[in-house]
């Protein structure tokens, strides 16, 4: 990594470590919630909300890109997102103004920062995409707990709306700024990688395309729902309260690390081994933790969701190498957003666990059914042929 290359992936990595704060709603909600009584599921819906339009932000800076500079769009983005969180933080307890704040114009910032970051840092690397990925993702993934732990520092001596306001404004600014570091490589380093680009409306025409997005809303369902279990799994399991909390505040740092590792792997395995080692991970992580569940042991237990964090930590990089690597770098930036759109239907897997959990009062229900998803998708997995 040597020259301009090198600036273009550390300005990318640093905007979106900053961009990933949307990822540390759990912490950010704790002090909102306690003001205004809102409820679980009114909280739960902000996040639902927040995936959504981070998705539909991606989309949109995808559907754009052609016609709207990167500069553009990435000084729009830092609008939006100071503009959303200054929304939020005088919502005064109106909780449909503070979903259009947070769920939504932060959301919809944040979606079209990744969306044209990840895509032009990858144009710098054509041999190294998944290094480049790896390492981006791992900075969106570490972006959660930077963040907690800023938001909850600083709660010691302001009030959580400064602190919003401050975040948006602190955020919004580094976003404005990469967009006069970050450039679109020349052109001919731009060259497709592959036999042909194809256009994000073919993609849509072929099976492989459907198979990836199944395979990848399955990968992503399973990894982001174990993590959702957390502190409250890992004292299910027999843990002490400090080693839990402990624990669960790791599990962002298996996430980023197995974004690393997939980006590694990629580069240096190709992307059908990658696959299946994907789904290997993937199957044996929740199956680890119910086998935590069943014997009680704590330690099976850190083993299996931790795993389940770097699981999780493999699907926005390597479904990012596939995209580029299957359909070409030319519409790349349409078609990984397309692509990215798992986590919609993904994010509804969480709420079905969550209702397991509720009825049985205990995870090793959901864990099966986490499991078996798994399973189905190393077998959607090994179907899957290049367009």
């Amino acid at each position: 990594m040597k020259g301009k290359s090198g600036w273009v992936l550390l300005a990318g990595c640093v905007t979106l470590l900053m961009a990933g704060v949307i990822y540390a709603w759990s912490v950010l909600k704790t002090p909102v919630k306690a003001e205004f009584g809102w409820t679980d599921t009114e909280t739960q819906m902000c996040f639902t909300l927040t995936l959504c339009f981070f998705c539909l932000g991606g989309l949109l800076s995808g559907l754009i890109s052609r016609r709207v500079t990167l500069r553009v769009r990435l000084l729009a983005a830092a609008v939006l997102v100071i503009g959303g969180f200054d929304l939020s933080a005088h919502a005064e307890g109106r909780l449909g103004l503070f979903y259009l704040g947070y769920g939504v114009l932060t959301a919809l910032g944040v979606g079209v920062v990744y969306n044209a970051v990840i895509a032009c840092v990858n144009g710098w690397f054509a041999d190294k995409k998944g290094m480049a990925s790896g390492a981006m993702m791992m900075s969106f993934g570490f972006s959660a707990l930077l963040m907690s732990r800023a938001f909850q520092a600083l709660l010691s001596g302001m009030g959580w709306k400064e602190i919003y306001m401050l975040l948006g404004t602190v955020i919004g600014l580094v976003i404005a700024a990469s967009a006069f570091v970050l450039k679109n490589p020349p052109a001919a380093r731009t060259a497709a990688e592959t036999e042909k680009d194809v256009s994000t409306r073919e993609m849509l025409k072929t099976g492989s395309f459907w198979k990836l997005f199944a395979f990848f809303t399955l990968l992503a369902a399973v990894g982001s729902t174990a993590i959702g279990f957390g502190r409250d799994y890992f004292r299910s399991v027999g843990m002490a309260e400090n080693a839990a909390v402990t624990l669960a505040g790791l599990l962002a740092v298996f996430n980023g690390l197995g974004r690393l590792f997939s980006g590694w792997l990629c580069d240096r395995a190709g992307l059908s081994r990658t696959r299946m080692v994907t789904s290997a991970v993937a199957i044996g992580a929740p199956a680890l933790a119910l086998l935590a569940c069943v014997t009680s042991s704590p330690l099976l237990g850190a083993v299996g969701l931790c795993l389940c964090g770097f699981s999780y930590g493999f699907s926005p990089t390597v479904s990012a190498a596939l995209a580029g690597g299957f359909y070409g770098m030319k519409h790349f930036s349409l078609n990984f957003s397309v692509l990215n759109l798992v986590l919609i239907p993904a994010s509804f897997m969480s709420t079905l666990a969550g209702r397991l959990y509720e009825t049985t009062g205990a995870y090793q229900l959901a864990l099966i059914v986490l499991t078996a998803l798994s399973v189905v998708g190393l077998i959607v997995n090994m179907s899957i042929k290049k367009a």
